[in-house]
């Protein structure tokens, strides 16, 4: 049985994984409107990632006996003056689900809720995983600078990497 608490700041973390979904799903409208057919594909397939994310969020706590919310999101962004900008927004955004996540990973050890807390040592690793490719993308991001050829080789080479990470990532 998940204490009030832990259940209360569970439920936040659903609101923040499905407000993530809905932030990706617009930057990936907003890449495909702009001619970014990669980084359309790519940002789709981070969407349905977090989706995943907040349905194995909810799964566990009504199996822990504790009652998952689904509640209003706050609306994201719609419109990004470049593609750099919208990168860093993605990389400031996952250093703020990481900071969630290592709070609510706090919050259980001090409730000694070691069950809940083994539980979240998956979205732990997998904050640092994401940190690490949105920092990689906007260090190619810099590389490019400028160059619209540059802009080309890397909007297919995204597209590569949201086909590969939606074979390797099924958070099941």
């Amino acid at each position: 049985m998940l204490l009030k608490n832990i259940e209360t700041a569970l439920n936040k973390q659903i609101r923040i994984e499905a407000e993530s979904s809905q932030t990706y799903l617009s930057m990936a409208c907003w890449a495909e409107v702009h001619g970014l057919e990669g980084i359309a594909q790519f940002m789709y397939a981070q969407s349905d990632e977090e989706r995943a994310h907040m349905l194995k969020l909810i799964k566990y706590v009504n199996e822990r006996g504790g009652h998952a919310q689904v509640t209003d999101l706050k609306a994201p962004k719609t419109s990004y003056t470049t593609f750099k900008e919208m990168f860093e927004e993605l990389y400031k955004h996952e250093v703020f689900v990481s900071d969630s996540i290592n709070e609510l990973v706090h919050i259980t050890f001090s409730e000694k809720d070691y069950a809940t807390h083994n539980f979240l040592q998956w979205y732990v690793s997998e904050q640092i995983e994401e940190e690490a490719t949105a920092k990689n993308i906007l260090d190619k991001i810099n590389l490019i600078g400028d160059d619209k050829g540059g802009l080309y080789l890397f909007d297919r080479d995204i597209q590569q990497l949201a086909v590969a990470n939606s074979t390797t990532n099924n958070p099941k």
